[in-house]
C-alpha cells in the first residue's frame, strides 16, 4: 500500500459534519449520554485532574454529545479551555440553553464546518 493515498472525501465529509458521532446515539438512548453537556474525556486527560477543585463538578455532569465547548472553541481545545466551558455550562444549564446549544450544533452539521479552525460560533451567538 503506498504511503500517499488520495484523500477519504467520504470520512472527511463525515467528520465535518459529525455524522461519525451518530453511535453515539446508543449512549444517549441507553442513559449513558445525554444530547448536550460535557464531552466525555478520554483516559489520557484524565490523569492528574483530580486535583483541580473544580474536578468533582465536571465529572458529576452526564457527559454530552455538544456542548459550550465544542462552540466556543478550536476543534481540539486544550484541557483548561474545556474545563472552562463546561463549568460555564453547569453554571448557567437551562433547558433555553440546551436548546440554543442543540440549534447552533444542528446549523453546524448542516453546513459541515464542525472542521473548522477556531470557534464554530461567535462570541455571544449561542
Amino acid at each position: 500500500m503506498s504511503e500517499h493515498q488520495p484523500p477519504d472525501r467520504f470520512g472527511q465529509w463525515l467528520r465535518a459534519t459529525a455524522l461519525d458521532e451518530l453511535p453515539q446515539l446508543i449512549n444517549i438512548f441507553r442513559g449513558d449520554m445525554s444530547f448536550v453537556g460535557p464531552r466525555p474525556l478520554i483516559s489520557s486527560e484524565l490523569q492528574g485532574l483530580d486535583q483541580a477543585p473544580e474536578w468533582k463538578r465536571r465529572q458529576s455532569a452526564r457527559p454530552g454529545l455538544t456542548g459550550l465547548a465544542q462552540l466556543y472553541s478550536d476543534k481540539s481545545p486544550s484541557l483548561p479551555e474545556r474545563l472552562r466551558w463546561d463549568l460555564a455550562y453547569l453554571r448557567d444549564c437551562s433547558f433555553l440553553l440546551d436548546m440554543r446549544i442543540l440549534a447552533a450544533s444542528i446549523r453546524i452539521t448542516l453546513e459541515g464546518r464542525w472542521e473548522k479552525t477556531g470557534p464554530k460560533v461567535s462570541a455571544g451567538e449561542v
